[in-house]
């Protein structure tokens, strides 16, 4: 699949007229609220009570990090008296476009995870576990370019404009079915449609490809879109180097002068929308345990030959050479387009941020609809006691896991607040690219962190479960249980928050620190 440009991220444009003030006629007399996820709508209709109708734009089971909006979501929004989104790029941009572009001027239009810390909201860094032995090498953008006129629907453009070396580059994603999704490929002339989009702040995962050994420069180039029929803003140009099957020590970079040779780790090719550089952004040992950023003359990519990989044979996969053709690949490690930012959005997971978002929601449906204040605010009050409760529970139940077994391996970096709030630890596996099957040093790496913490279950959410086949099987040859967590979303066996958060503490507790 060639992307030709395509926009990640494209929002869903209508020219709706929103004529209505007040509770929505579609709605029956009740305020009409539309949030984004099952679990806004869930809080949202529990602290509106009767007064409100609450629905959600993702699908029961949907996976919101993924969910493309529809001309009907669009009509829904323009229909709505309130819309709730987490943001913190837990939605596609396609999705806040579509609310941003459609919601009825005047309305309440709120971004829980971003307003709720004036309310008590803890958030956290999103800190992703590495299961690979090379690089683990993606695109960033940093900065707000508040200066530039940026906003959370705007976008950057990255184009890949020159390439020079021995053989061919392509950097491409795998779908979570395994569908390849080219971004860059210079096996047919780089040209406009060797360009990618990602909204500010958004971070994303790709593989990288390249066709011969020998050294290799890349040259990016940024450009802002700000929406509104304005031409694009140019930002920066960047040449990186990588060193491919080749010692990185004896390349120069692009620059000349001393190289920064980045081999392990987590490194991001990176935009800075406030001062219009290209960087790498990179936590790799040579650089220290914090993420830094090194200008990109200076880099150089070790793409070594443990990288190598087997083309498949597989006709989506023709455009990396025959089948059975050796290839250097950066695998990108996760499944899926996984856009994400810097801190994790995943707040609800700790209940006590549950309360937060509660309370902003209360203060924002009385803005809404002032002849409820007190409605709302008893509703919210009941709610805020039973989530006391609730976050009592958990970690009452969680406490009784002995701490040696307090170790999480998910499909899904969704349980960084759960951890951090009721003393569980993160031992999480990066799940390899589906392209090829897994190698038996990534089989032998997560069999050896379940075998080497003792560890007696792996945890899968409910809807991403085809996501999960490595994990149940090394589960399965390592003779621990495969279990179930829910983090984005419900099913019918639990189908409010209060029930998601208690399976989650029943299961934990169950699957951990129960011996079989």
């Amino acid at each position: 699949m060639r992307r030709g440009g395509r926009v990640i991220g494209a929002a869903v444009a209508f020219a709706l007229l929103a004529g209505c003030s007040g509770a929505s006629s579609a709605s029956g007399g009740k305020l009409n609220v539309v949030a984004t996820t099952e679990i806004l709508a869930d809080l949202a209709q529990r602290v509106g009570g009767d007064r409100v109708a609450a629905s959600s734009l993702v699908p029961a089971g949907g996976d919101p990090h993924s969910y493309e909006p529809t001309p009907a979501d669009a009509k829904r929004v323009a229909k709505a008296d309130v819309t709730f989104t987490n943001h913190l790029l837990l939605e596609p941009q396609s999705l806040i476009k579509t609310i941003d572009s459609n919601a009825p001027e005047g309305t309440p239009n709120v971004s829980l995870a971003e307003a709720a810390e004036s309310y008590g909201a803890h958030v956290i860094p999103l800190v992703e576990n590495i299961g690979l032995d090379v690089l683990w090498l993606g695109l960033r953008v940093r900065g707000t370019g508040k200066e530039r006129g940026a906003t959370r629907t705007s976008s950057v453009q990255l184009t890949a404009t020159k390439l020079d070396g021995p053989g061919q580059l392509v950097a491409y994603l795998t779908e979570s079915l395994g569908q390849p999704d080219r971004y860059f490929d210079s096996t047919d002339g780089l040209g406009p449609q060797d360009s990618t989009t990602l909204p500010p702040a958004a971070h994303t995962h790709l593989n990288w490809a390249f066709t011969k050994p020998g050294i290799y420069h890349l040259t990016l180039t940024g450009a802002l879109d700000i929406g509104g029929g304005k031409p694009l803003q140019p930002l920066g140009t960047g040449t990186f180097t990588f060193a491919v099957g080749v010692d990185p020590h004896t390349v120069k970079p692009a620059a000349g002068g001393t190289a920064t040779v980045l081999d392990d780790g987590h490194t991001d090719l990176t935009v800075d929308l406030d001062s219009g550089r290209l960087t790498a952004y990179s936590d790799a040992k040579k650089i220290g345990a914090a993420q830094s950023e090194v200008p990109a003359g200076q880099v150089v990519i070790d793409v070594p030959n443990k990288a190598l990989a087997t083309v498949p044979d597989d006709p989506r996969f023709a455009f990396l050479g025959k089948p059975g053709a050796q290839i250097h690949q950066l695998p990108q490690a996760v499944l899926g387009k996984h856009v994400h930012g810097e801190i994790d959005p995943h707040l609800w997971e700790d209940v006590a941020n549950a309360k937060a978002y509660v309370q902003l929601m209360r203060d924002t449906l009385i803005s809404a609809d002032p002849d409820g204040e007190q409605v709302y605010r008893d509703n919210s009050a009941n709610y805020l006691r039973e989530l006391d409760e609730l976050d009592t529970y958990v970690r009452t139940e969680l406490a009784t896991i002995p701490t040696d077994r307090r170790q999480l391996i998910t499909t899904h970096d969704a349980f960084g607040y759960l951890a951090s709030a009721y003393g569980m630890t993160i031992a999480g596996f990066v799940v390899p690219n589906p392209a090829q099957e897994p190698s038996v040093e990534q089989v032998r790496k997560l069999s050896e962190t379940i075998r080497n913490l003792k560890v007696p279950a792996v945890f899968v959410e409910p809807n991403l479960a085809q996501r999960a086949s490595v994990l149940t099987q090394v589960a399965k040859d390592q003779n621990v249980r495969v279990c179930s967590l829910y983090g984005d979303s419900f099913d019918e066996h639990a189908q409010s928050y209060v029930a998601m958060m208690r399976h989650n503490a029943d299961e934990l507790k169950r699957c951990l620190g129960e011996t079989r």
